[in-house]
């Protein structure tokens, strides 16, 4: 499906749904809370389409401009499949 097409990719480059903590954004930036900073493939998160990516700690952002509202809804029902 659409939302699988980009929401993949995400989630791979997060470092996988069990990484995966807390997602959130902004008008531009994707923001998660991640478990192991290290699972992290900034590479990964180019390839869907991201302009960067910021990793503090813990909490990462990831740049990807005015429709990541609809990445964060998509990326957010990924999620919640099995």
């Amino acid at each position: 499906t659409g939302v699988q097409t980009c929401a993949l990719p995400i989630s791979a480059g997060l470092g996988g749904k069990a990484n995966i903590e807390d997602v959130d954004c902004c008008a531009t930036r994707l923001r998660c809370t991640i478990k192991d900073p290290e699972k992290v493939q900034e590479a990964l998160l180019k390839q869907s389409g991201s302009r960067g990516v910021i990793l503090k700690g813990k909490g990462i952002q990831v740049i990807y401009g005015p429709q990541v509202a609809v990445l964060k809804t998509n990326l957010e029902a990924f999620l919640q499949t099995s």
